[in-house]
């Protein structure tokens, strides 16, 4: 990793998200792969039981936001892309949830690194319930911060104003029925 430390910015994150990219990709391949080779036999027949086949849907329509924020953590990643894969996760769901994962976590790495992942893991260790509030606060700070930048107009959307025009005349058009 030292070498990737040496790069600039911008190299550094391309250079990781290529390989989680490449990484968890091909753990969600195995994961595909492996499904397919049990589903013959006693196990086609579990695979197939109303029970498997509600809880592959649950996990195929929530899974994403859940193989998304696994980049976040050490260890889960790996058992969560192999379970996406090994419950059929359809592509379409799957590789958003990759690519933004992935991206957040080749961020972290070129940025801050490891020090602050294991430092999370060691409060969490200690005090899990301290672990996950600091998480929380983390989480509520971005979003303040964002929220707040959005009502300045700094990430506000731009527009022609046509949009706005034509949601004008919706609201009228709702108001009279």
């Amino acid at each position: 990793m030292e070498w990737v430390q040496s790069l600039p910015l911008v190299p550094a994150i391309a250079f990781l998200y290529l390989v989680v990219l490449f990484r968890a990709g091909g753990t969600y391949a195995l994961g595909r792969g492996a499904r397919a080779a049990v589903d013959r036999g006693r196990v086609a027949s579990w695979l197939a039981s109303p029970r498997v086949e509600r809880a592959t849907r649950i996990v195929n329509r929530w899974g994403a936001p859940v193989v998304a924020f696994s980049f976040l953590t050490i260890g889960f990643q790996t058992a969560c892309n192999a379970a996406a894969g090994l419950t059929g996760m359809p592509l379409k769901r799957y590789l958003p949830a990759l690519a933004i994962g992935g991206f957040f976590w080749a961020v972290i790495y070129a940025t801050v690194g490891l020090a602050a992942i294991m430092l999370w893991v060691e409060l969490f260790l200690r005090s899990p319930w301290a672990a996950v509030a600091a998480l929380a606060i983390v989480v509520v700070l971005v979003v303040f911060l964002v929220n707040t930048r959005r009502r300045h107009g700094s990430l506000a959307p731009t527009g022609t104003g046509e949009i706005e025009d034509a949601d004008a005349e919706t609201d009228v058009g709702t108001a009279d029925r």
